[in-house]
């Protein structure tokens, strides 16, 4: 549906992207996600025609849009802000856009009230726009959007304004939203627990570059390099020593966990012995009492975070330069162990992975 081809967008002597290709499926949830200043909305803006390439390419639907407004583009957006027209009603909020279409009275309300009804906003139509909530308002600017029926839906961090709550009810809605109209739908957001429970694939985004593109679960469980892992959630880095490179897999020795054969990263360049592991701190658990597990390690807690439902444990390893975090549930207690306990961990080998840096 998208081909985004080697586009550069400079400003001066800086580049908010460098040369960025991507390629996005018709039909598919994709997210780009990232930090502050990494250039996802940058190209989102681009994509929807409020920017230009300084170079490079970009086509929808095998159209390519060089020198297409963005009114005329198959591409409808979302803003963080929604854009609500405080002195309009919901109704005439979402038929605002259809007005340049002339459609007839009696096809203009269908469309209206076909799109507040795929939004869980029907019978609302003639409510005042600051009568709304902020989900409703959010409801609002997406219909806006869909009422006109575009090939790709573009949202810039629709939900950041949003309460903790209500924003992961929208994170459900929006999905299941998109996936009863079927269009391509594109978020740029920054939070990565929004972007793995949304997505069918991510594009984490550093710097005006694209680190990785892969599937939610592939790129939090194998990131390609450290940069990945530390910004999707939690992450342990472990120092460790090349032993051998076997095409796509790699043999390192490291101080506690001892030996490890891994997938090699993509990305991986070799840099004389020294490589990086990283295991997520829930792929790493306490052993209680007299459990033993053929894989384990031992050290004394020297910090602990209550978080509800889980507890971050942070414990200090012996031949460990920085110590580990540990997530486990409160089901078995957790967060009754006092700092300066000592402490069993087990892990699984097959949860260490080697990163590029």
């Amino acid at each position: 549906m998208i081909e985004i081809s080697r586009v550069t967008r400079s400003y001066g002597a800086f580049k908010a992207l460098d040369e960025t290709s991507l390629s996005i499926r018709e039909g598919e949830f994709f997210s780009l996600l990232g930090p502050s200043g990494c250039g996802k909305t940058t190209l989102l803006r681009m994509i929807a025609g409020f920017d230009t390439p300084t170079s490079g390419t970009i086509s929808v639907d095998g159209q390519p849009m060089d020198g297409i407004p963005a009114n005329r583009r198959p591409t409808n957006m979302v803003f963080q802000s929604y854009a609500i027209f405080p002195h309009l009603n919901v109704e005439q909020n979402v038929s605002y856009g259809l007005k340049r279409l002339r459609l007839n009275p009696s096809e203009e309300q269908r469309r209206v009230e076909e799109a507040l009804a795929q939004v869980s906003l029907g019978g609302l139509g003639k409510r005042g726009a600051t009568e709304l909530s902020g989900g409703q308002r959010q409801r609002v600017a997406l219909a806006r959007a869909l009422v006109m029926r575009p090939k790709v839906l573009l949202l810039d961090e629709p939900l950041s304004a949003l309460d903790k709550k209500l924003r992961e009810q929208m994170q459900v809605e929006l999905r299941r939203l998109q996936q009863a109209v079927g269009i391509t739908f594109i978020l740029v957001t920054h939070d990565q627990y929004e972007a793995l429970a949304m997505s069918d694939r991510i594009a984490v985004m550093f710097g005006g570059r694209i680190a990785q593109v892969a599937t939610p679960k592939e790129i939090y469980q194998r990131p390609t390099n450290c940069q990945v892992a530390d910004f999707l959630g939690g992450m342990n880095f472990v120092k460790a020593n090349i032993v051998e490179e076997n095409g796509s897999t790699i043999t390192l020795d490291t101080p506690v966990f001892g030996r490890v054969k891994t997938d090699k990263p993509v990305a991986f360049a070799r840099n004389g012995n020294a490589a990086t592991l990283g295991i997520r701190p829930e792929r790493l658990r306490v052993l209680w009492d007299d459990a033993t597990d053929k894989h384990e390690v031992a050290g004394k807690v020297v910090d602990r975070h209550y978080f509800g439902e889980i507890t971050h444990l942070v414990i200090e390893i012996p031949g460990f330069e920085k110590p580990l975090s540990v997530t486990e549930t409160n089901n078995f207690g957790a967060d009754d162990i006092p700092v300066g306990a000592p402490i069993r961990l087990a892990y699984d080998p097959d949860a260490l992975v080697a990163l590029a840096d």
